[in-house]
């Protein structure tokens, strides 16, 4: 009897773990992701995890033509964030329109405290319907702030995830976060660009 409950229970398992795996299959297969170099990858990667629909971000570099390359030396890359995303859920435009909305991007040399060529903002795409979206939403931006717009639409890029310990840093050290953050004076300032609009 007790090899029989057994049978029963582990068929039970298996076909809960079928089913779950099926479940989860079409969903794995339709996220999607895109790339965005907000500045400072901290604050990127905070700022659009908070949005319905995202799956996931990963700070990194992207745009340069050196490999693997680090905090220390990622020269001609830009500090760049990896959006995972379900389309079900959120679609590109959206995520571009967020990302803006969380960027100073008048500005052509970084943001805010962080200036320099690797804080410079930009949307990296794949394929036209992106490039769409994308340079539509960079000339809304340009309209509804009455300024150019410094942010680059580029073509996609190859991504190299940054070092563990930049993954995750707002939400695993918020006091140092928290103080790179009032220090930048990041939230007066996108206040400031994006007041009343």
């Amino acid at each position: 009897m007790r090899i029989l409950e057994a049978m029963i229970r582990l068929r039970a398992a298996a076909t809960a773990a079928l089913i779950a795996g099926l479940a989860a299959g079409p969903a794995a297969a339709a996220t999607q992701t895109a790339v965005f170099a907000g500045g400072c990858f901290w604050s990127a990667e905070k700022a659009m995890e908070k949005l319905p629909g995202v799956t996931g971000v990963v700070s990194g570099y992207a745009g340069g033509t050196s490999a693997r390359p680090t905090y220390e030396n990622h020269d001609g890359h830009l500090e760049a964030v990896k959006v995972s995303y379900d389309p079900a859920r959120v679609n590109y435009a959206t995520l571009v329109a967020y990302f803006f909305r969380h960027i100073d991007p008048t500005d052509p040399n970084g943001q805010f405290c962080d200036q320099g060529p690797s804080y410079r903002t930009a949307m990296f795409v794949s394929g036209d319907a992106e490039r769409q979206a994308a340079t539509a939403a960079k000339a809304h931006v340009a309209r509804l702030l009455g300024k150019p717009v410094a942010t680059e639409v580029r073509d996609a890029a190859r991504f190299w995830p940054a070092e563990g310990y930049h993954q995750d840093f707002a939400r695993r050290n918020p006091a140092r976060y928290n103080a790179y953050k009032v220090g930048c004076g990041r939230e007066p300032a996108l206040k400031a660009v994006w007041a009343g609009r």
